[in-house]
């Protein structure tokens, strides 16, 4: 295992008083480091492309027409911009909590309790998002068994192999990733072909799709935010690999290589397959949005069983998407528990090195929201889904108040762990917190998402309320404390 400091835990918490310790050495201790480089690699490479890559860019081509290049642009942009500032932290301090961890360093607990709970909260929903979506499809190959058995089922099968060992998690995403990996470099590489028309059968398009129905920018210039409000949320979980970094051998490697190589990843797979997917299919065919831009790109191109071959590939994204929003829940949860911010169970780990209270406790929330899925999905599902929906923009915005503090506890307490750093700071890291404040006012602004902001931002302060009272009790427990140490003896007769 890769060196760590000694000191940095105490010399932060010199800082502040009345605050539980900050994950440290001990918890690297407690965490078994059972991933290996090879799963890290794939996770940092696969963690990036989503079922909501596959499904969900549809709306956001009828939304914004071709312009949903530029969107992804934008938003791949912050992405690159924020992974940065949190593989500058990850590479000098690797933890669990990775974000949280650090805005509980930089800013305060009330910081770290807050961003921590949200991300948590953010991914038991997903849970049961990608639990029913793979019930739906499974359903559809074999509709002798109910859609719930099968969602039962997937979330049972992913919580025994997170249950395992942490070598487990890794070895099932190392196979899921890699076939999303390889399926979207296949798609790049036959509708760059069927472009140029080198494809058997295919006619060069070229980029005549781009303006030949109704232009660029069909809607005005205004549908690039809002179609970067649908696909923004697509690249949550790239910050992943700062939280599994934590339990590889060489954390500070894998964290500089993944920082290093998100810029290649999102213009390939995200930029890449999207600007081919408009060139060869409208934008304004119904096929985009029913099928998704995938499977009608393939049904263009003539290649046959589209649909099922999609199918699978989204099945396949889905069940990564479920086997790491556990493990993320999990982990988090594990990191408040170390800090006093959940309870003290969820920082116990089992004889094979994970934290199943916390892994536990985490499915068992997911495992309700399906069940409201099913039985409320216009109220109580909605309700999650929509208080959910902006906490990628919150995680992001934390990240970057929190490495401008953190900068500075780097170069004074550990310079010789700086080997990764943001570009032209703090000016760009102010410019991102400045792009990010804007899209959330915008939010406010658009009809689709306001509901959706409006929710997350009331959970979000319920969150935040819970984490200043804690902070304030335990500063109060402290400075009893120091009161009663510091009394002088009473004087004697």
């Amino acid at each position: 295992m890769g060196t760590r400091p000694s000191k940095v835990t105490e010399s932060v918490e010199d800082e502040r008083s009345g605050h539980a310790p900050a994950d440290g050495p001990a918890e690297q201790d407690s965490l078994r480091a059972g991933l290996k480089n090879r799963h890290l690699s794939m996770i940092a490479i696969g963690g990036i492309i989503g079922a909501g890559l596959f499904v969900g860019s549809g709306a956001g081509i009828a939304k914004a027409g071709p312009g949903i290049i530029v969107s992804y642009v934008i938003a791949g942009l912050l992405v690159v911009l924020v992974m940065r500032m949190l593989g500058e932290m990850a590479a000098a301090d690797p933890s669990s909590g990775s974000f949280s961890t650090y805005a509980d360093r930089a800013l305060g607990r009330w910081a770290g309790f807050t961003i921590g709970w949200l991300y948590w909260w953010f991914w038991v929903v997903v849970l049961a998002v990608e639990a029913t979506a793979a019930a739906t499809i499974l359903t559809g190959w074999l509709p002798a068994v109910p859609q719930w058995t099968w969602a039962l089922i997937v979330m049972v099968l992913l919580t025994a192999t997170n249950l395992a060992s942490v070598g487990s998690y890794g070895e099932f995403e190392f196979w899921f990733a890699g076939i999303k990996v390889v399926a979207i470099t296949a798609f790049i590489l036959l509708a760059g072909l069927a472009v140029f028309g080198v494809l058997p059968g295919s006619e060069a398009s070229g980029a005549s799709n781009l303006t030949a129905h109704g232009g660029f920018l069909p809607h005005g210039p205004g549908a690039i935010l809002s179609g970067m409000l649908l696909v923004v949320f697509s690249f949550m979980g790239s910050e992943i690999v700062t939280l599994a970094a934590g339990e590889s051998p060489q954390p500070e490697k894998m964290v500089r290589r993944a920082t290093n190589s998100v810029i290649w990843r999102i213009g390939t797979f995200y930029l890449g397959s999207i600007g081919l997917a408009v060139m060869l299919v409208p934008w304004n065919s119904k096929d985009v949005v029913d099928k998704g831009p995938y499977v009608a790109t393939l049904d263009q191109m003539g290649i046959p069983h589209a649909g099922t071959i999609m199918d699978v590939i989204v099945v396949t994204a889905v069940l990564s998407c479920l086997n790491s929003g556990l493990y993320t829940a999990s982990r988090m949860a594990f990191s408040l528990g170390r800090r006093g911010d959940a309870p003290k169970t969820f920082a116990q780990v089992n004889k094979r090195g994970v934290p199943a209270t916390a892994i536990w406790a985490s499915v068992a929330f997911g495992f309700v929201a399906v069940i409201f899925n099913y039985t409320s999905p216009d109220t109580v599902f909605q309700f999650l889904l929509n208080s959910s929906g902006a906490v990628a923009l919150f995680v992001w915005i934390v990240i970057c108040f929190s490495q401008l503090r953190m900068r500075r506890i780097i170069e004074r307490d550990m310079p010789e762990r700086h080997t990764v750093r943001m570009w032209f700071f703090p000016y760009l890291t102010y410019a991102t917190i400045a792009l990010m404040l804007f899209v959330i006012g915008y939010m406010f602004y658009d009809d689709e998402g306001r509901e959706q902001m409006l929710m997350s931002v009331a959970v979000g302060a319920v969150v935040l309320v819970l984490g200043i009272l804690l902070q304030r009790r335990n500063a109060a427990k402290s400075a009893g404390t120091d009161k009663g140490a510091e009394s002088p003896p009473a004087a004697r007769s």
